[in-house]
């Protein structure tokens, strides 16, 4: 671990946070229903759509039964609920999505 951390360090970031919504993506009681795998196809499309065009920052698709996923969106909590309320897998019951209010550093990224 790094050298201690001021309270000085702490405050020059906080004053850089950028609000953001946390978009969690749970599965649903319709995941594997009839056609799923075509319905998550497009679904897949739309995510990669929104990254590509800066709606989503940083994209994570989840790894077991319950989270289907974890989008951070560069936009309110309220467009970001729009925004997902349209998504096929949404809409068809296989996710159900969950928008808080959260803050990001510009700049953050995961490492390659």
């Amino acid at each position: 671990m790094r050298a201690p951390v001021t309270d000085e360090q702490v405050q020059e970031l906080a004053a850089t946070a950028r609000p953001l919504a946390l978009t969690l993506l749970w599965w649903g009681p319709e995941r594997h229903r009839d056609g799923a795998a075509a319905i998550e196809l497009e679904h897949q499309r739309r995510m990669v759509s929104l990254h590509a065009d800066g709606t989503i920052a940083v994209l994570c698709p989840g790894g077991d039964d319950a989270l289907a996923g974890v989008a951070v969106m560069t936009v309110p909590p309220e467009q970001a609920e729009e925004i997902m309320s349209s998504d096929p897998c949404v809409q068809a019951g296989m996710i159900r999505v969950e928008v808080h209010p959260g803050a990001g550093f510009p700049g953050d990224s995961i490492p390659a």
